[in-house]
């Protein structure tokens, strides 16, 4: 089995920073790519940023400049490091990675971790 434990969601003052990390366990072949997506009361599940094995990263738009992906691929982990804050980044952030077991892909989503931007 897989698994995806997030860890860095906290309380910011809007300005600030903070840096999500993303560790993926269990047994797998190989990671295709991970990524961020978030979730805020009331509002549909959206990508934040994605990067791939071969380090190609993807970004909204509305992060675009303030928020860099990356990984180790070493550790099997991604992190978000996500500055400039403004209270419309207060969301849940779930970590999300493509994986390989054997002939088998899938997708596979972390619990979520609280990012709360006070104004």
């Amino acid at each position: 089995q897989v698994q995806l434990v997030e860890s860095g969601g906290e309380v910011v003052q809007a300005g600030g920073s903070l840096r999500l990390s993303c560790a993926a366990s269990g047994s797998f072949s190989s990671i295709e790519a991970m990524g961020w997506y978030r979730q805020a009361p009331g509002k549909q599940r959206e990508l934040v940023a994605t990067i791939t094995s071969g380090g190609s990263t993807n970004f909204a738009d509305s992060v675009k400049g303030r928020f860099t992906i990356s990984k180790d691929n070493a550790k099997n982990t991604v992190y978000l490091q996500m500055n400039s804050l403004k209270p419309e980044d207060t969301a849940v952030y779930y970590c999300n990675a493509v994986i390989w077991r054997n002939i088998y892909r899938s997708n596979y989503w972390g619990r979520g971790t609280q990012v709360t931007v006070s104004s």
